[in-house]
Parts: structure tokens; sequence; C-alpha cells
């Protein structure tokens, strides 16, 4: 009886140290990226230790990190059902409340996580400070009030020591994270994640060179450990944006160390999503369509594929695709949008409107495209940085009131790069819009945009001349003498006080007249000397000019 009671303790302790095993290699699979690899192991180990809680919670995890929040949930739910650490689960139904912004919910699950805890049983903080990390909107304070509590406990614990780290990190605080990884790895060796994490720190001090040479570091103890190549690529792509001159070189390497990654972790959905999201940094849109219909084999219906599949077409010039990709996606209720998505929709809008080969617009299509451009400025402010350019491509075709509906969203932003610009183009392309030779009558409200945004410029930018003789055009096909006369007179004297060298410029000399006589012609019907007055200053400049003289003798 005995010699049986002895065998059945070897027996669990066998078999608990299976499950231990087990519950290693899924981890080392998660933290080297192979989600699906980690998947496969959690699969087998549900069905033969079917009251593994552990089990169901990691996958559950696993399906969180992989944006699948339905099946993450349908796991976790499982796994509070079972006898066997099923607690570990509320953690992940804490942090899908964090992601819905439900504080409350997210704090009575963590509650009963931690109800009964042991004294030195601290895997459930760092789950929970990881649960505050990788939710949506990241809470970095609450991580480090869990992870100080276990580490009260167990200083020594390195997955604590490297939750640490990644908490100090999000919380900006570079000293203490470093002492934490440096720390982590000093006290297990395997735990090459702490390692590479120093690199990363460099990388975000920008020390690029320094950034390398640690990842190369970490390359040289495990060549195999997938995610340190993503951390090269994507330094040489920042490192790329830092030194304009070595961009491409740059950008090649990165592209090729994402490939590295792609090979040692497992080709899955997310994987290719996340590379897809590099390719659009890098702006390979060859590569990126290519990799969105790989994933569309995968996956037909993920939505996110859409996103790729609208981005690359437009990028690769197939409109019609982008254009159905991207309504697709934006469709759906469940798909979170951000501007990107309405900006890439607008810009593909817009190309359709504007066939270059007839040289015809629809205005219908047009309409959408601005209406999605709204959209997009509307969800992020930044987005008009990239209008400008959108913008002179009409202008240049001379199709001034598309130009103007542009350029009426880019200045939307006043801290824009482009503003000044921006709103020159603006009121060019209203005044132009009303000197077409098939207006019968302008347009007093486009007009008057256009005098405000040319004030726009002048405040900005006070010796802008060009800004002031715009301003006083506009004001002169709306007829007000006052205004007329006023801009006409701060372009002579903003000119003028630039010097004889600008005063030479025969195109100077040009607006120098058409000043003098529209000054002289809003004073003609209030003030005859000084319009006499204004009119021989245009005959000093041009003796022969034919309205000067003309206005001259109707004056006398």
């Amino acid at each position: 009886m005995n010699k049986l009671k002895c065998f059945g303790i070897i027996v669990l302790a066998t078999f608990a140290s299976v499950s231990a095993q087990e519950i290693d290699q899924v981890k080392k699979a998660i933290d080297a990226e192979q989600f699906e690899k980690a998947k496969g192991i959690l699969k087998a180990m549900i069905q033969t230790k079917p009251n593994s809680g552990k089990a169901y919670f990691l996958m559950g995890n696993v399906y969180l990190t992989q944006k699948i929040a339905d099946s993450a949930k349908i796991y976790f739910q499982k796994g509070l059902a079972v006898s066997e650490e099923a607690k570990f689960n509320y953690i992940g139904l804490g942090q899908m409340d964090l992601d819905e912004n439900n504080l409350t919910a997210a704090q009575n699950n963590f509650n009963l996580a931690t109800k009964d805890l042991k004294k030195k049983e601290i895997e459930p903080l760092v789950y929970i400070a990881r649960a505050y990390m990788n939710a949506e909107k990241p809470d970095y304070i609450s991580a480090l009030v869990n992870l100080n509590k276990a580490k009260v406990t167990n200083p020594s614990d390195p997955q604590l020591l490297l939750a640490l780290g990644d908490a100090y990190y999000g919380d900006k605080k570079q000293n203490e994270s470093y002492v934490s990884y440096r720390d982590a790895f000093a006290i297990d060796p395997s735990l090459i994640r702490a390692k590479m994490q120093l690199g990363v720190l460099l990388k975000g001090a920008r020390a690029f060179i320094e950034a390398v040479k640690a990842y190369d570091n970490v390359i040289s103890t495990n060549p195999e450990y997938g995610p340190v190549y993503r951390e090269l690529a994507e330094t040489y792509y920042l490192w790329g944006i830092n030194e304009p001159k070595n961009n491409k070189e740059y950008i090649q390497k990165a592209l090729g160390y994402y490939e590295t990654y792609m090979k040692l972790t497992d080709y899955s959905l997310t994987s290719r999503m996340r590379h897809a999201d590099f390719l659009i940094l890098a702006k390979d849109y060859v590569a990126l369509e290519g990799e969105a219909n790989k994933m569309k084999e995968l996956d037909k219906v993920n939505p996110r594929i859409f996103r790729y599949l609208g981005y690359s077409a437009y990028e690769n010039g197939n409109i019609d695709s982008a254009i159905i990709a991207l309504q697709t996606y934006i469709a759906n209720p469940k798909n979170k949008i951000i501007a990107r998505d309405y900006m890439y929709l607008g810009l593909a809008n817009l190309k359709k409107a504007n066939n270059l080969e007839t040289k015809a617009l629809d205005q219908t299509v047009f309409d959408s495209g601005v209406t999605n451009l709204k959209k997009a400025v509307d969800t992020e402010i930044t987005m008009t940085n990239d209008l400008s350019e959108i913008g002179k491509k009409f202008y240049e075709q001379k199709l001034f009131k598309q130009a103007a509906a542009i350029y009426e969203i880019a200045v939307t932003n006043v801290n824009s790069k482009n503003y000044v610009l921006d709103n020159f183009y603006l009121g060019n392309s209203l005044y132009y819009n009303n000197t077409r030779k098939d207006v019968i009558k302008p347009n007093v409200e486009e007009l008057q945009k256009a005098d405000a945004a040319f004030g726009n410029v002048i405040t900005a930018s006070p010796t802008t001349q060009d800004a002031y003789i715009f301003r006083a055009r506009a004001n002169n096909l709306l007829e007000i003498d006052e205004m007329i006369i006023k801009y006409y007179q701060q372009y002579i004297d903003v000119v003028t006080e630039k010097g004889a060298e600008e005063l030479a410029k025969p195109a100077v000399k040009t607006k120098f007249i058409e000043s003098y006589n529209a000054i002289a012609a809003a004073y003609a019907n209030t003030d005859k000397e000084k319009a006499k007055e204004y009119f021989n200053k245009t005959l000093t400049l041009d003796p022969a000019n034919e309205y000067a003289l003309q206005s001259l003798k109707l004056l006398k």
C-alpha cells in the first residue's frame, strides 16, 4: 500500500513536471513571437490536461496579442470553469475590461485573481501588470504599483525584473528600465529578451550605432531569436529617417532584417500584419500588396487585410481596387478606423474623379473624396500635412475650385508646417476661380474667404509681398474701394522697404503699375486729386500707359 502511495506521488510529480515543461515551452514560443507554435502546444495541452487553467489563460493571451478578442474571451471563460489555476483567467478578462475602458470591472477581475494569494506568489501580479501595459490605453503607473508589490516578496525574480524594465520604459524612466533589464539578464542569462531590450533603450535614445552593436551581441548569443531582427529592422528604419543621405541604404537593410524575422517566427497572419505595418512605414507598396494578397489566402475575412490591400493598391495605381478594399474595411462597424484609412480612401476618390486622359472631372466622386479627407483630419489633425501636394496638383491643372476645397481642409490646422503656403494657395485658388472667362458675377463668399486666407499669410509672414497684391486683387473683384487702396498701398510699402534691388525687377514694375492704376481708380469717385496723383505715378514708370492716359483725360 505504501509502495502504491509512493508510486502515485511519483506519477503526480512527473505529471506536474511535464505540465511545467509544456508551459515553459509555450512561454518561450510566445516570447519568440511564434504565436502559432504556442497555440499548437496549448491546444494539445488542453486536450490532454483539460483542467489546466493556465493553458486556457495563455491561449486567451495569445489571441489578445493577435487582436482576436472574441476567441480570447472564449478561452478565458472556459478557463474559469476548470479546477486548476482558474484564477489567471480573471486577469485576461480584466485586460479586456481595460480595452473597453471599464476600469471598475477590470479591478474587480484583478481582485478575484489575487484573492487568497499566497505570500510568495507573485506571478498573478506580474500578469496583472502586463495587462495594464498591454491594454489599448497602457497604464504604466498601475503596472508599476503591482510590480513593486510583487518586488517586496521576491525582488530577484527575473520575469518580475523584465516586466519592471518594460513598465519603467513605458513610463519614460530610462535609468530604472536599464537597471531592471540588466539585472534580469544577469540572474537568468536565458532571458534573451532582457538583453535585447538594452538595445531597445539605445534605439529610443537615437544611439543607433550602439543599439545595433547591442543587437549583434544578442545574435551572437542566440542567432535564432526572431524578435531581435525585428528590432534591427525598426532601428535601421529610424536611423534612415535621421540620416536622409543614407535613407535608401538603411531602408533596404531594414527590409532584409524584417524578412529574417518573418522566417524565424511563423509567417502567421499576426506576423504578416506586423510586417505589413512595417512595409507601410518603409513605403514598399509593391511588397505590401504581395503580403496583403498572401494574407487574403490565409484568411479571406480578416478585415485588416482590406486596409493593406487598399493602401497598396492606391500606391500602385490600382485605384478601383483601392476604393473597393477601403470601403469594405470602413463599412465594418467592428473595425477600428484610423485617420489614414479615410485619407487613402479620399485620395483614391480624388484620383478616380480626376481623369487625366480625358481631362474630365467627376464632381460627385470628387466630393466624396473631400468628405473622406475631412473625416481623416477630424480623426487626426496632422493628416493636413499630406494635403498640400494634393491641392497643388489640382491647382496646376487650373482646377481652382477643386484645389480650394482641398486647401480649405489643409488650413484647419494652424500648427501645420505648410500652414502659410496652404493659405496662400487657398487664396489664389479662390481668386483665380473667380477670374475664369465663364464667370458672369464674382462669388462674394469665395472672395471673402480668399481675403481671409491672404490675411492669414500676412499675419504669419508680413514680408510676403504677393499676399498683399493678391489680397488687393480679391478686393478689387469685390469692388471695395477702401480695401483696394489699403492692400495695394501695403504691397507698394513692403516692396519699397526691401530696397532698390527688389524695385528693379521687371515683374515688380508691372505690379507697381497695376497698383497705382487700381488705387487711382478707387479714388476716382471720391478724391480726384488723389486719383490724378496715382495715375501720374503710373506714367512715371510707363509714360505710354493707355489706361492712365485715358483716365486722366476723363478726370479733367
